[in-house]
């Protein structure tokens, strides 16, 4: 059963990808890096897979069993008021019957929006076109028959998995994406591209809100900043799995350096200044926002 409160928060949600501002998302992976990213002031929370695995002990491509992510997933919705859209891969399951079993589920936690890519494991050949706008299809009239939107994210891995030219994987990820929309996806994410030229073309031939990533964990490069990406007309730019890994990465060097050295330098710098430090704890927890401080 859809409440009305997730009906309303996914009609925000669809809103948000039409206005002239750029949605950006700072992805998270728990409850309390959902409830920061919230207190600082981010219109909705929207999940890292790679994330919510690792904070498990698992690695990415769904190997974490769907049960687990439906725990991590319920925990956020339930710890923050924004609307949250959670990356769900490809979907949870073997054929369209298993997809949306797994799907109906996810929405039964609160969600109001879900990425799904057409390729598994980053599988250099992705899923047919067909099969997955049927996969869309089937969402939609899922989504439909609870009565609520559910807001579809849908992602061609074109750029990511294939090893075809530059213009052969632009062309395919329009295709794609052009496809995706018609079979009902709200939003059409593509990764990775970080050209102005590239992202522009992607924007104007796709007949959909666009969705880029920025992650500069990825080697390839970066996008335009966010108020360029505007001007290009994006509609949507999430920083995927990049902030939990910044995390771990701290630690690790702190490990090191504790280990190697037996100092504290890469802690206490990142601990300075320490109100601040104590603000992101309070705001982490929900017993201090942004707003308050100010």
């Amino acid at each position: 059963m859809v409440s009305n409160i997730q009906k309303e928060k996914a009609d925000s949600f669809l809103k948000y990808h039409q206005d002239k501002e750029t949605l950006v998302l700072l992805n998270s992976w728990d409850i309390g890096s959902s409830k920061l990213i919230e207190a600082c002031g981010f219109k909705a929370i929207a999940t890292t897979s790679m994330g919510i695995a690792a904070s498990l002990g698992y690695p990415d491509c769904q190997v974490i069993q769907l049960s687990e992510m439906i725990d991590a997933v319920k925990g956020i919705v339930n710890g923050v008021k924004v609307p949250v859209t959670v990356d769900f891969e490809a979907g949870y399951g073997k054929n369209l019957n298993e997809i949306i079993d797994s799907v109906k589920k996810i929405i039964e936690t609160g969600i109001v929006g879900i990425n799904i890519e057409d390729s598994i494991d980053l599988n250099p050949v992705l899923i047919d076109e067909l099969e997955f706008c049927e996969r869309i299809s089937a969402i939609r009239a899922l989504s439909d028959s609870l009565g609520f939107h559910l807001v579809i994210n849908a992602r061609t891995d074109s750029f990511y998995t294939s090893s075809a030219s530059p213009q052969e994987k632009l062309s395919e990820s329009i295709k794609r994406g052009n496809k995706y929309r018609e079979a009902g996806a709200d939003c059409i994410f593509v990764q990775p591209v970080w050209d102005k030229e590239t992202i522009s073309t992607l924007v104007k031939e796709i007949n959909a809100p666009v969705n880029i990533l920025s992650n500069p964990a990825n080697v390839a490069g970066l996008p335009p900043p966010v108020r360029e990406l505007q001007d290009l007309g994006v509609a949507r730019l999430s920083l995927g799995s990049s902030m939990l890994k910044a995390t771990l990465a701290l630690t690790k060097k702190v490990a090191d350096e504790l280990l190697e050295n037996g100092t504290y330098n890469i802690l206490l710098d990142t601990l300075t200044p320490l109100p601040d430090t104590a603000m992101a704890y309070k705001m982490a927890t929900g017993e201090q926002s942004r707003i308050d401080k100010k």
